[in-house]
């Protein structure tokens, strides 16, 4: 991408070389204050360091008439300055919001692929796509292997795509709305959720964070001879609170969850540990709506995007 000022681009090089010229005779030409004295040398030693330096120093105006140098692009005011800044940056958040790729390996021999891209600055929309490909095998003992890690069966490869929005809250209700759609066509299962956020300012390094969400879960049956497929939903609504302590780095939250299939509220606790730079420790403590009690205890990598 070009960008132009209005003050000619052909005479630019002859103001490049100039400026470049002025910068490598600048620092001979000022004396810093409170320098002290040279000491004194010799004649004959002085005469040797002027004959040096007079052959070393190259002649960076050579062949340049400076009386036709064109002053005036130099004459840049602070506006133009400031749109071209603003010009830039934008170039460089469209580069970043191409498409953003990543790969990492299974443990049965498959890769765990995700793709996604910013569509729109508006309300943060983006879209990706959430992909398991399995290799195909080349020889027979890389097939005894996939079957021995997958149950006696070769992986396959799936995939799911989705899309997220942010958009702002409705005044002193709510801070941020957060939608999600994902459908996964080969298990035909679809998802629609918004999530609502509230910030709850609290005395000294403490903040509160209460999210409401809400969503609905359809999953389909294909079609057998004799037999019509059909569609099952199932809704569910959560309620969470989350405080952090911004000085630790500790968060610990408690919920609750209730689905159409429980038809019963599922309780949660949970606390995370941050150790240092997206790393993280967690653990939780669940109901389950069999009666038992879900225990799970993570450490890993976590970065938002």
């Amino acid at each position: 991408m070009e960008f132009s000022t209005g003050f000619g681009w052909i005479r630019l090089p002859l103001a490049a070389a100039f400026i470049f010229g002025s910068v490598v005779i600048a620092p001979a030409q000022i004396i810093p204050p409170f320098s002290p004295a040279p000491a004194a040398t010799a004649p004959d030693e002085e005469a040797d360091a002027a004959e040096t330096a007079d052959v070393n120093d190259p002649d960076v105006l050579k062949g340049i008439d400076v009386d036709k140098l064109d002053w005036s692009q130099l004459a840049i005011d602070a506006g133009t300055l400031n749109d071209l800044i603003a010009a830039k940056k934008r170039a460089q958040a469209a580069a970043n919001n191409g498409i953003n790729w990543s790969t990492n390996a299974n443990a049965n021999g498959s890769s765990a692929v995700t793709v996604k891209q910013s569509v729109s600055s508006f309300w943060d929309t983006r879209i990706g796509a959430d992909m398991t490909v399995a290799k195909e095998p080349t020889t027979m003992s890389e097939l005894m292997a996939q079957k021995a890690a997958n149950g006696g069966n070769l992986p396959q490869s799936s995939g799911s795509a989705w899309a997220t929005a942010t958009a702002p809250g409705a005044g002193p209700v709510w801070d941020k709305t957060a939608v999600e759609a994902r459908v996964d066509p080969g298990a035909e299962q679809s998802k629609l959720g918004a999530s609502l956020t509230k910030s709850v300012p609290l005395s000294g390094d403490y903040a509160l964070t209460l999210q409401n969400g809400y969503s609905v879960n359809q999953q389909g049956t294909t079609a057998l001879p004799g037999v019509g497929g059909h569609i099952t939903r199932n809704y569910e609504t959560d309620q969470s609170a989350k405080v952090t302590i911004v000085d630790t780095g500790t968060s610990i939250t408690a919920g609750q969850t209730m689905s159409t299939t429980d038809d019963k509220w599922l309780r949660k606790f949970g606390a995370e540990q941050k150790l240092f730079d997206n790393v993280t420790v967690s653990g939780s403590v669940g109901e389950t709506s069999q009666g038992a009690i879900n225990k799970s205890l993570t450490a890993g990598f976590k970065k938002s995007w």
